[in-house]
């Protein structure tokens, strides 16, 4: 089974992946690290900025992982903000019956009530740095777009609105 975690920037999607680690004993792959693997080997002229052109760099690869891992009969958990909404198209039924897939992304309202917290608990699982900051505008606007494009292609989705809770287990997702 592929358990595929995606969300907006600062939504929990690494520390999702941990709990469930820890709770199923699955392995997780953060996709953060193999575009960071990938740009300090210079394996890709693309930066850490390049996000519009980083999600289909790293898909084509993710994608591949996804399907050895369904062929061998293994478990694993990626996260990462970089899975296509449109995810489904390049899996036939036979991969896409072993795959499970669940979006976070946080209401307007619980950004503007805990934009400090949010961006306090940013380094709950990684390393980002104390002075690491998101601007809130585009924290409203990725995760509304989250939000959009989850519902557009009706795809499993938490919102975290009233306060920050993630009730996830592999039997709703």
């Amino acid at each position: 089974m592929v358990i595929l975690i995606n969300g907006a920037s600062c939504t929990g999607k690494t520390y999702l992946a941990q709990n469930l680690m820890e709770k199923y004993k699955i392995p997780y792959l953060s996709i953060d690290h193999i575009k960071m693997g990938l740009i300090r080997s210079k394996n890709t002229n693309l930066t850490p900025y390049d996000d519009e052109e980083l999600q289909p760099y790293l898909w084509n690869i993710i994608k591949e992982i996804i399907k050895t891992v369904i062929e061998n009969n293994q478990n694993i958990i990626i996260e990462g903000a970089y899975i296509p909404f449109n995810y489904k198209n390049d899996f036939s039924a036979e991969y896409l019956d072993n795959i499970k897939y669940i979006c976070l992304a946080m209401s307007e309202k619980y950004i503007n009530n805990n934009y400090n917290l949010i961006i306090n608990k940013s380094n709950i699982v990684e390393n980002r740095g104390k002075s690491f900051s998101i601007d809130k505008d585009f924290l409203i606007s990725e995760n509304k777009k989250y939000i959009e494009n989850s519902i557009k292609y009706n795809l499993p989705l938490q919102v975290i609105d009233n306060k920050y809770v993630i009730n996830v287990d592999l039997g709703n997702i």
